[in-house]
């Protein structure tokens, strides 16, 4: 069960509508670094949530903030589309806003929407949920929110950059906000359940018997002429504390060489395949 308050979470106000800059907006709505994705990842995560409740609550009350942001981001988008031409008209007068439209703007936010947000992207993809990602594995889906909420912040500072409205920029430094907290909350909840040592490898839970662990912790070198690009990862303790890093260049192939023989009789392949 939803409720909703007819005010919007943070206040937007728009000094000067840019129809150009509305269809930048939609990437934060509809893009994979979007709030719908965002939105439904932490839905679908807290609907397969089992373990402690207070993950699958947590999930569900950011979720419904995701929602609160498209509610908002909306609205900057009809903002910014105040004035743009409807008619031949208005086309045929001389006005910024014209020439921002004949500039770049989403033409369907005329066509389709009536001067007012869409599910789609910047590109006016619509968003599929393709990239909606819900293991039922508590690590697994934080890690993959603490990237989601990095991919956000980064088109949310560069939004940021491409505007020069005080208005615009007051309510995307909001959305950079809650990016660092909602990265922050993630990765908390790893640390409460014991850290990356406890936590990994994802799904902790796999048998050590089903795993080949002699493979289990080198860096493959497989270029023929660069050295291997030495860090954390090629020597010292493995992060979940359980063997050290090795390196391991141009190792010779273990596997055989690939050979189906020969087709199918009545496969579908020429006479000489078979």
């Amino acid at each position: 069960m939803f409720h909703h308050s007819s005010k919007l979470q943070y206040q937007v106000r728009v000094d000067k509508p840019d129809p150009v800059f509305a269809k930048y907006l939609q990437q934060a709505i509809g893009g994979i670094e979007g709030e719908i994705r965002v939105a439904m990842q932490y839905f679908f995560q807290a609907m397969g949530a089992r373990g402690d409740a207070k993950y699958r609550d947590m999930l569900m009350m950011t979720a419904t903030e995701e929602l609160s942001h498209i509610e908002f981001l909306g609205h900057a988008v009809a903002l910014n589309l105040e004035g743009a031409p409807v008619s031949a008209q208005e086309e045929a007068a001389k006005d910024p806003i014209v020439h921002a439209i004949m500039g770049g703007a989403n033409p369907r936010h005329i066509l389709s929407s009536g001067l007012s947000a869409m599910p789609v992207n910047a590109n006016g993809v619509p968003f599929d949920m393709s990239h909606v990602y819900a293991t039922g594995n508590l690590a697994a889906d934080m890690m993959a929110n603490a990237t989601a909420e990095s991919g956000g912040r980064v088109l949310a500072s560069r939004l940021y950059n491409m505007t020069d409205d005080a208005g615009m920029k007051d309510m995307l430094s909001f959305l950079i906000a809650r990016d660092t907290m909602h990265q922050q909350q993630w990765l908390a909840v790893i640390e409460e359940l014991g850290g990356w040592e406890k936590q990994l490898p994802i799904p902790n839970s796999t048998p050590e018997d089903h795993e080949a662990t002699e493979h289990s912790y080198y860096f493959l070198n497989t270029s023929l002429d660069e050295p291997t690009p030495e860090g954390r990862w090629t020597s010292g303790p493995s992060l979940d504390g359980k063997a050290e890093f090795t390196i391991k260049k141009q190792p010779e192939p273990q596997g055989q060489k690939p050979d189906l023989g020969k087709a199918k009789p009545g496969s579908g392949a020429q006479t000489e395949q078979v």
